[in-house]
């Protein structure tokens, strides 16, 4: 039986200010129509400076300029004559996203609200630990899927990000922590990228290869692919792709081990079933007991958290190097789901345990700010009753559309 999410009203405690909350309105700024050098691959910086009548070196001085020293503008990179540095600025900007809105939990998770040239938006988030961290980002505006148990699935897709708008998020993110010029692996912060923001990124698999091409350039960002968990619902003919072409991490949101309650939980699944999804992790490139996939669980209550569950989760996965990640439901407004007791958790845990995998319970960070797993959405506005009931209806009419286009 399907379970559709109920559409009720936000409850008030969903349009209080968060703590800690800095909004910023004034570095909103207009659409500029130069050219930003942020998101350019090599090959195509290395164009922009022969358009601009420059040796091919240049192109190599702004790249470390831009992603080693984080340079916000041309005035800044010394080594550069006077009037390149003016036709650059004539025709170019650096470029970052402007932000609307940085957050910080009490927990020290920050989220920041990007508001990009055509007014969209999307959000980032980092996620610190004790002595490094992982910047969560997104791959489009809204989201074309629609997961029955994530906040971002109620919001329509506006749009694929650009490969500027990928890597200026990570790059904001260093700003806010002052992390630049690129630090050694030892000493980041910010050492981790997982690409679990808002959107699929297997369906902007271009834009986001090409940002993380950037990002692992060993002469600028220089983040390994080690160092970056590229998660999929199961876009299957791609996974194999992101593999070949990247080398990252792949993380799996599986979220059920039968057809019947991840297709309920997860339509994408009634397009590439377990059986399809499976044999494609059984694949990947560079997959080993060295390299795990991990496959995402969150846990609902009476949904997929018997043992009985945990005992066909085992059969599912057999034959492929991996580990689970088991992610306590973190609640938003409007979601019919509730959290699966600590106890069944942690008994869920320790049975997969006892059957040979790496199971961890995530700790949930950031809930205060809506930014842990699950809670990130565009839409914060303060709405009237007229407006929230408006909202209900256009919901409704969202799952209706995406569940018929899948």
């Amino acid at each position: 039986m399907s379970v559709r999410p109920a559409l009720a009203p936000y409850p008030i405690w969903a349009y209080l200010p968060a703590m800690n909350e800095m909004t910023s309105p004034a570095s909103v700024t207009a659409a500029d129509t130069r050219t930003a050098l942020v998101g350019l691959s090599r090959a195509a910086l290395q164009e922009a400076v022969a358009a601009l009548d420059e040796k091919p070196f240049r192109a190599k001085q702004l790249w470390h300029w831009i992603y080693h020293r984080g340079a916000r503008d041309f005035a800044a990179m010394t080594d550069l004559s006077k009037p390149f540095r003016a036709r650059l600025e004539e025709h170019h900007i650096v470029g970052r996203p402007a932000v609307a809105r940085e957050q910080t939990s009490v927990d020290g998770t920050r989220k920041w609200l990007m508001q990009y040239d055509d007014g969209q938006k999307a959000e980032t988030v980092f996620i610190p630990e004790e002595d490094r961290g992982a910047v969560c980002v997104s791959s489009q505006v809204g989201c074309t899927l629609t997961c029955r148990f994530c906040h971002t699935g109620t919001q329509r897709l506006v749009r694929n990000l650009t490969p500027f708008e990928i890597v200026g998020q990570f790059m904001t993110a260093r700003d806010s922590y002052g992390e630049w010029p690129t630090p050694t692996d030892e000493r980041r912060m910010l050492s981790n990228i997982v690409l679990m923001g808002m959107g699929e990124p297997l369906y902007n698999f271009d834009n986001v290869a090409t940002a993380m091409k950037i990002v692992m350039a060993d002469d600028g960002i220089a983040l390994g692919k080690r160092r970056i968990t590229l998660s999929t619902s199961g876009v299957v003919p791609e996974i194999h792709r992101a593999g070949a072409e990247l080398g990252v991490n792949l993380a799996i949101s599986l979220h059920a081990p039968d057809d019947d309650t991840r297709s309920t939980l997860m339509p994408i699944n009634k397009k590439y079933p377990l059986k399809e999804l499976m044999a494609a992790c059984r694949d990947y490139p560079g997959a080993s007991n060295a390299r795990r996939i991990t496959f995402e669980y969150v846990m609902l209550k009476d949904i997929n958290d018997t043992p009985a569950h945990a005992r066909a989760l085992i059969k599912l996965v057999r034959n492929i190097p991996c580990k689970f990640n088991l992610i306590p439901f973190n609640p938003w407004p409007g979601t019919p789901y509730e959290c699966s007791d600590a106890d069944t958790v942690v008994a869920f845990a320790d049975q997969l345990a006892e059957a040979g995998f790496t199971a961890p319970i995530r700790t949930p960070r950031g809930r205060d700010i809506l930014a842990a797993c699950g809670q990130l959405k565009t839409d914060s506005e303060k709405l009237s009753a007229k407006e929230l009931r408006a909202r209900e209806a256009a919901l409704a009419e969202t799952w209706a559309e995406k569940e018929a286009a899948v």
